[in-house]
């Protein structure tokens, strides 16, 4: 029980509630409702309350799930969540059909191939968007400030995950880009530190937006390659005991001044780089708040066959914050998106000014940052992305004594 758990007179207190609901529906609804779409509503609702990547399969879609895990199907590029009690996009990979489209984090399918996704389990929005490269399937998307949904015929295809890229910019800065911790990508990330650093780079910045695959394992490895002791992460739950996952210094390759870019695109492991980086002072984090997922999921079977995949365990930052309950809060915040505009289309009052075409406001504020260091734009005018709150901290970019043996 460990303390965590509800007293059993808890849970019976509830599933009396319950209970009595269902009869009142049963016996007092305008008709007579359909009980097995009522119970999988609760289901469904009981698991998004408490799990956003949560899911519940009968026995006929476990089958399905189960055999898909074995397959290598084609798909759209999409990462999924629950929201509002719909399918949410976590991201779209970069290079993906869906990201071809337009589709991205702030939008909702509300539909897939005409069968409405309110109340559909996610592993089988998962299973309904995969299928033989070439094939096409429809979605509804639901925008911000769109009332209306539009309809999208997407294009199934293998998916690629992106490839690690790196740049020189002036000032001897050496951006790093990971759009996915997936495949080869760790390995290439520090393969692409260690260039730029022999290029002449002084300071570096981690680029992590719009990275939202790749599993929270190789998020800590990723943090790793600039942090040669302490606590990255850990991982917790009802019946998973406390497990610490720490640097490890042989795994360091750069004490580089360095910065770290987010946005709400960026998901699972990169949270957990981002998180350790920042709550070690190694980086200031540039960006808007990350999305929240990173646990470690499994599913558990039921008596009839089906089964409900939900998370066991959580990861957690240095500082005891559930990365998939908080996401990633920058220390500098600048918004990605152009600013927002009331009902006749006009900026609303204390909106920051929207970035010029073509200019990447976040890389440059990083950039900024990684050379100027936080406090030289603490007094920065509002709206140019300075973090609030805290002036006088000291500049992460000064180099870090070389600890190494």
């Amino acid at each position: 029980m460990r303390g965590k758990s509800a007293s059993p007179e808890d849970t019976y207190r509830h599933l009396a509630v319950y209970t009595e609901v269902l009869s009142r529906i049963k016996s007092d609804y305008v008709e007579e409702p359909d009980m097995k779409s009522v119970t999988l509503g609760a289901v469904n609702g009981l698991l998004e309350s408490i799990d956003p990547y949560a899911s519940y399969l009968n026995a006929d879609q476990y089958k399905q799930w189960l055999k898909s895990k074995d397959e290598h199907k084609a798909g759209v590029g999409l990462v999924l969540s629950k929201k509002f009690g719909y399918v949410g996009i976590v991201d779209a990979i970069p290079g993906s059909p869906a990201a071809k489209a337009g589709l991205t984090t702030t939008d909702v399918l509300e539909t897939i191939n005409g069968v409405a996704t309110r109340d559909m389990p996610l592993a089988f929005a998962q299973l309904l968007l995969a299928g033989d490269p070439g094939t096409t399937v429809e979605v509804g998307v639901l925008r911000f400030r769109k009332p209306e949904p539009q309809k999208l015929t997407l294009t199934r295809a293998m998916i690629q995950f992106p490839a690690v890229t790196a740049k020189m910019m002036p000032d001897q800065v050496g951006v790093v880009d990971v759009e996915s911790l997936e495949g080869q990508n760790l390995k290439e990330a520090a393969a692409k530190v260690e260039d730029l650093q022999k290029q002449g780079a002084k300071r570096l910045v981690l680029d992590l937006r719009h990275c939202a695959t790749g599993s929270p394992e190789d998020g800590a490895k990723l943090a790793n390659l600039f942090l040669d002791k302490g606590l990255i992460a850990y991982t917790e739950g009802q019946k998973s005991p406390r497990q610490d996952i720490n640097a490890v210094a042989s795994a360091d390759i750069t004490h580089l001044p360095l910065a770290v870019v987010v946005n709400r695109g960026t998901a699972g492991g990169a949270e957990v780089a981002a998180a350790a980086l920042l709550e070690d002072k190694r980086a200031e984090v540039v960006g808007e708040r990350t999305y929240g997922d990173a646990s470690i999921r499994k599913a558990i079977t039921m008596e009839d066959g089906s089964a409900v995949i939900l998370s066991v365990a959580k990861y957690y930052s240095p500082s005891g914050k559930a990365i998939q309950d908080t996401g990633v809060t920058p220390s500098v915040a600048v918004a990605e998106v152009e600013q927002a505009a009331d009902d006749d289309g006009a900026p609303q009052a204390n909106e920051p000014p929207p970035a010029p075409a073509g200019e990447d406001l976040l890389l440059k504020r990083a950039i900024e940052v990684v050379t100027k260091g936080r406090t030289d734009l603490v007094s920065a005018p509002q709206g140019s992305g300075n973090a609030q709150g805290s002036p006088g901290l000291t500049p992460f970019n000064v180099p870090r004594p070389n600890t190494q043996q």
